[in-house]
């Protein structure tokens, strides 16, 4: 994997957004592959997506790419609020590539974030345009990624380092089976996930009971919320992303 761009594609190009457009657009095509399958290379949409920018010949998973120069931040701008979360809430929403670059046009992170970590409540409607904008009354949205597990960010490149493809398709399937959950379980395990996430490697079920308030904030029509917490600890152990040790303790597999 070449983590250079090819700058003299982008040679005839003024704007700098332009540039970086088809640029990093041109790298993923020449140089990614698809993370579930490991096929390649990927394929640009010709006529454009509302979402979508790639999509796998192979197992068809699409994908949408967002570039950004220097740091990965934690708040990610992306397009229209309604057809973001119209795709989120759809079958066919896409996975997501994020891609940072140094000055010098090298690829510092590529990582994606599969589709079946996106719930509406990460993304965040911004304000409409004014009534002085071409678009008045539009409304965009940012991605919040600080709601995403740490195992649903899934690095192809991490400091210009290139992980090994089986590692990637390995880490991008084991999360698959939350594609199987209605949207409301999905949320409770990934809620639940995030709560995991800030604590040790091993971890006791009264940890987790500790954040019964803050999951109820976000689940208010449950009253039975340590109920919830045992069952989502019993997906996360069934599916292999925590060990339960015995005696209320668990340890985290990833």
């Amino acid at each position: 994997m070449n983590l250079h761009f090819n700058q003299p594609l982008a040679a005839n190009y003024q704007s700098e957004p332009q540039r970086i457009r088809v640029l990093s657009e041109d790298w993923v095509a020449n140089q990614s592959y698809c993370p579930n399958c490991s096929a390649e290379p990927l394929v640009e949409f010709t006529n454009g997506k509302p979402v979508a920018d790639f999509y796998c010949s192979n197992c068809h998973e699409e994908y949408e790419l967002k570039s950004k120069k220097a740091k990965l931040s934690n708040i990610i701008n992306d397009g229209a609020y309604d057809t973001m979360i119209e795709r989120i809430n759809s079958d066919n929403n896409p996975s997501f590539f994020f891609l940072t670059y140094s000055q010098e046009y090298r690829v510092n992170n590529f990582l994606i974030i599969p589709k079946q970590f996106f719930q509406p409540h990460m993304i965040i409607k911004r304000k409409p345009l004014s009534v002085t904008a071409k678009r008045d009354g539009w409304v965009g949205c940012n991605i919040d990624l600080r709601k995403v597990p740490e195992s649903g960010k899934v690095f192809l490149v991490k400091d210009q380092q290139v992980i090994p493809r089986d590692n990637v398709t390995e880490q991008f399937q084991k999360t698959l089976f939350l594609r199987e959950q209605s949207i409301t379980s999905r949320g409770w395990t990934l809620d639940v996930w995030q709560c995991i996430d800030r604590l040790d490697a091993n971890f006791s079920l009264n940890q987790v009971y500790a954040f019964a308030d803050e999951l109820k904030l976000k689940h208010l029509e449950n009253n039975h919320i340590k109920d919830k917490i045992r069952q989502q600890l019993q997906v996360l152990r069934d599916k292999g992303i925590i060990e339960f040790m015995g005696r209320g303790q668990y340890r985290k597999l990833y």
